[in-house]
């Protein structure tokens, strides 16, 4: 029973320390605020006495009043140096986008410059196109359904340039007209590629290239009435000898075509090679060293059949050439030159 009135008492004598502590927490609390504002609300007079004998000023200032006018002193420093620092980056964000549009607008005249060069020498490859077309009979206008298409059938008026509608750079209207004429000048463009493969697989059909490979040597006798070297006596030469002074020098198929005899004629044209090719074509290669080919071998333009040399009726190394049409002989000399006959007339 004694122990639960001292537990009593232990629980009561802690409850008052408690509630004692807490009332001089509250008191010291109250103190120190009652001290605060004692010192705040305290008034300093400011005595200003002038020099002459006018009347003094007394200035009655608290320490209130003076923090809030240090604190007002510090907010509109602070306000300065941020607006300083804020000034300060954007001014380097300026001078650098400064720097950047000067750099672009010096990019922007390059690119003017080179449109302008662009133009000019598309002024030098109109006429240029114009007249290949022509000779070519290809229509420049021909399969353009672009919105951009120059009218009036005539790419001269490309170059009639109008004003550019308002806020759109003149560069950028050129460069749609350039479009427009490279879109109209795709078509004639791809008939030419055309053309120009169908005209190549023909050359490769007919006798055009020189039957020396390498194009080397010359014709020591043409096509046509010459001097037999034997007799003495005019007779119609009925091909052209090629010689390169020496034997063993490459021969090469003229044409596309098939071997149709490969034999050896001691009487005339000693080891000789006839070849048949499209459109009734043949060629006869004659006073060979030796053969590269066979009868019935399919061969092509420019493959090696054969070495010149000086068998047969020959004076000295040299391969006699023919080309037959049919039962027709005729000058090979005018097929040799189809090649450089269609390069002048495309210029």
């Amino acid at each position: 029973m004694a122990s639960v009135h001292e537990y009593k008492r232990f629980e009561n004598n802690l409850v008052q320390k408690i509630k004692n502590g807490f009332v001089a927490l509250i008191t010291v609390i109250g103190s120190f605020f009652r001290a605060i504002g004692r010192t705040v609300t305290r008034r300093y007079t400011v005595v200003l006495v002038p020099h002459s004998e006018k009347k003094v000023y007394n200035l009655h200032v608290s320490v209130l009043s003076i923090c809030c006018f240090f604190l007002f002193m510090v907010a509109i420093l602070g306000t300065f140096l941020w607006y300083g620092i804020s000034y300060r980056t954007t001014r380097d964000t300026l001078v650098d986008k400064d720097s950047r549009l000067k750099d672009t607008q010096a990019s922007l005249d390059q690119i003017r410059d080179e449109v302008n060069n662009v133009f000019r020498e598309l002024r030098n490859f109109e006429p240029a196109l114009s007249g290949t077309l022509s000779v070519l009979g290809a229509d420049v206008n021909k399969g353009s359904d672009s919105s951009s298409k120059v009218s009036g059938g005539d790419l001269s008026s490309f170059f009639n340039m109008k004003e550019s509608p308002e806020g759109t750079l003149q560069e950028v209207e050129e460069l749609r007209q350039l479009s427009g004429f490279l879109s109209s000048a795709t078509t004639p463009i791809k008939e030419i590629g055309a053309l120009l493969n169908s005209q190549s697989a023909l050359l490769s059909e007919i006798p055009s290239v020189w039957p020396v490979k390498g194009g080397i040597g010359h014709i020591s006798m043409y096509f046509g009435q010459n001097e037999n070297p034997f007799t003495g006596q005019y007779y119609i030469h009925k091909g052209i000898d090629i010689s390169t002074y020496r034997q063993g020098d490459p021969i090469v198929a003229t044409a596309d075509g098939q071997v149709v005899s490969v034999e050896f004629d001691q009487t005339e044209f000693g080891n000789n090679v006839i070849i048949r090719h499209k459109h009734g074509f043949y060629t006869r290669y004659a006073h060979m060293l030796s053969f590269r080919v066979h009868a019935g071998q399919q061969v092509q333009q420019g493959d090696v059949i054969g070495y010149i040399g000086n068998t047969g009726l020959s004076t000295g190394p040299h391969v006699h050439y023919e080309v037959h049409i049919g039962s027709d002989v005729v000058d090979p000399y005018k097929y040799l030159n189809i090649r450089s006959t269609i390069a002048k007339t495309a210029r």
